[in-house]
């Protein structure tokens, strides 16, 4: 345990593999913590202690905020500092949106057909987004939307709801812009949304009229992809985030890395190895014994989906910079393990699909 600890806690400026060990080794505690979860029932997970997991998380969305706990980082408190390791609540709460989705959606047997109780669960939806929001997270409460989206659609929520709720929360973004817009001429800065989330915006609607950090982000991701050509560079030779010109290398941007080192074969091997996972995902779903496990895994498949072309598009310019990582490969110790949680929930899901 000591050796452990000492490999987790060294410091990145006197390590030069600070990110790979760290990823390995919450990888190996992933799997662990997957072979549990794939030996759990998960009818009990999205019933008889899902009230407990939604308390546990929430304690722990509010414990951020807290000076003895809370870490902030970029200009957000999204971490609980715990010695040599760091929590991210937030990751966590995603397996708990998850669980809630497909708890709340499976009492009503994919017949979510009623105007109040579609709004019943939309407004149980909304607060883990609306906890999310106060840190700020905008990425990961984006996937919030996208898990409560996606569960919505395969619950049976009609169509013309679905059509209510995204115009009433497009006409929210637009008086938030309007309102911030206001203050701004009021007070002479902006108080509702942070400068790197409009210059993120802005990047992305002029993409070649831009000189902010976001802009030569964007810029910098984009020549690393471009540079890797069609076999890449070799594994080690990336320059572009070697020599530091690739900000946030290891976690926004480790596409571009990946792209640079291994070209455009190495990138499509990376698609295709996701697009399987997706795949044999799916037809566990399509397979599972009820309703519950294939909302389950329906939210997690979407999930990684958003994630994946969100990631990927931005590295290329195709989609806004959110800061939203790439699953399995971006370094964050608390998102590999979220990830290898969910793997351990769809092996759940399989193992009962004869149930």
């Amino acid at each position: 345990a000591s050796s452990i600890t000492s490999l987790i806690s060294d410091d990145m400026g006197n390590n030069p593999t600070y990110y790979v060990t760290r990823q390995l080794v919450f990888a190996a505690f992933g799997v662990v913590f997957a072979a549990i979860l794939g030996r759990t029932d998960y009818h009990v997970l999205t019933t008889r202690v899902l009230t407990g997991i939604v308390a546990v998380t929430y304690v722990l969305l509010i414990l951020v905020f807290l000076p003895i706990a809370g870490a902030d980082a970029y200009g957000a408190t999204r971490w609980i500092a715990m010695g040599p390791f760091s929590l991210q609540p937030s990751e966590f709460a995603k397996i708990t949106v998850i669980l809630l989705d497909a708890g709340l959606i499976a009492r009503y047997g994919a017949q979510l057909d009623d105007f109040r109780e579609y709004l019943k669960v939309l407004g149980i939806m909304a607060v883990p987004f609306l906890c999310i929001m106060t840190q700020p997270d905008l990425g990961t409460g984006l996937v919030y939307l996208f898990i409560d989206a996606v569960a919505l659609v395969m619950g049976g929520a009609r169509l013309r709801h679905l059509l209510i709720t995204l115009a009433a929360f497009i006409a929210l973004i637009a008086a938030v812009f309007a309102l911030d817009e206001a203050l701004k001429g009021a007070t002479g800065q902006y108080h509702l949304l942070k400068d790197y989330q409009r210059s993120r915006l802005f990047v992305f609607m002029n993409q070649g009229e831009d000189s902010s950090d976001s802009g030569y982000n964007l810029k910098q991701a984009m020549i690393a992809v471009g540079s890797g050509g069609f076999l890449g560079k070799g594994f080690g030779n990336a320059t572009q985030s070697s020599l530091g010109f690739v900000p946030e290398a290891p976690t926004d941007f480790i596409f571009c890395v990946l792209a640079e080192q291994f070209g455009f074969v190495g990138a499509v091997a990376l698609l295709g190895l996701y697009l399987a996972l997706v795949i044999f995902s799916i037809r566990i779903a399509r397979n599972a014994a009820d309703l519950h496990g294939t909302l389950i895994v329906a939210c997690i498949v979407g999930m990684w989906l958003f994630q994946i072309l969100e990631n990927v598009g931005m590295n290329i310019g195709l989609m806004p910079i959110t800061g939203i990582p790439l699953p399995f490969m971006s370094y964050g110790t608390s998102f590999m393990l979220v990830n290898f949680m969910l793997v351990g929930l769809i092996w759940s899901v399989y193992a009962r699909r004869g149930a």
